[in-house]
């Protein structure tokens, strides 16, 4: 975190004996924060990108088993960072098969203003790379930045026809201003295959609040324009559907 933030911890927690099923009558995390239960029982997600997830806490009664304590729990799969062979640098493959809407990996890295990423946007342009996450979930007003914290997620490429969608994820800290980012698989991904998501995603709104998402992300060896300055820069995903340009 970064000088100027501060994350409130999260004041009380849900006291069911079984989130799964207490869930429906509007009980749990979710449902007191009138949202929907996002997980089914294998802890896959089942709403619809744009709308948040609201996982239990350490305040929580339940345990470690709950089905809606997914992303907390870290990455569950193998990966690897391999060499691209076509100009994009760095990437992540997977060295298992992943189902379709399982939770992947998390974006991590350091969280800071938007006026400093600002600033240090323009030292990344300079390098010829930027790792600048902006968490706007509700307002632009603070940023990841994975330059020099971060895990594996830092080096997922860009694709137009992507295998991972964003969620924006809420746990121990409920200002929405502040959410933690989360990769989902988009379909069935195969042993061996890249993980790759939109850069400039667009999410339809399912309702009012799936609007308020609409994340921009300046990522990864070779783009030299951050979320709040950018040069046109040309895609290399290689899909059918390539929109020629990522911004």
């Amino acid at each position: 975190v970064g000088d100027g933030i501060i994350l409130n911890q999260v004041a009380v927690g849900c006291e069911c004996r079984d989130c799964l099923l207490e869930q429906a009558a509007g009980g749990c995390c979710p449902g007191v924060s009138h949202h929907k239960f996002a997980y089914n029982e294998l802890g896959q997600v089942k709403i619809k990108a744009g709308m948040p997830i609201y996982e239990c806490n350490s305040r929580c009664s339940c345990g470690i088993d709950c089905p809606n304590r997914v992303v907390q729990k870290g990455i569950r799969y193998d990966l690897c960072i391999f060499r691209t062979d076509n100009g994009r640098g760095w990437g992540v493959r997977t060295l298992e098969k992943i189902r379709k809407n399982s939770f992947v990996m998390e974006y991590v890295g350091e969280i800071i203003t938007s006026e400093e990423a600002e600033r240090r946007g323009q030292i990344y342009d300079r390098q010829g790379a930027t790792y600048l996450f902006d968490l706007d979930y509700v307002e632009d007003v603070y940023t990841v930045d994975a330059a020099y914290y971060g895990n594996i997620s830092h080096f997922v490429n860009h694709s137009c026809n992507p295998n991972l969608q964003v969620y924006n994820v809420f746990i121990e800290n409920l200002d929405e201003r502040l959410p933690r980012i989360a990769f989902f698989a988009t379909r069935p991904i195969r042993i061996g295959e890249e993980l790759t998501f939109d850069y400039n995603m667009q999410v339809d709104p399912v309702n009012a609040e799936s609007t308020r998402m609409d994340t921009n992300f300046g990522l990864v060896g070779g783009l030299t324009g951050s979320p709040k300055k950018r040069m046109r820069i040309e895609c290399k995903c290689g899909t059918e559907s390539c929109r020629k340009y990522l911004f």
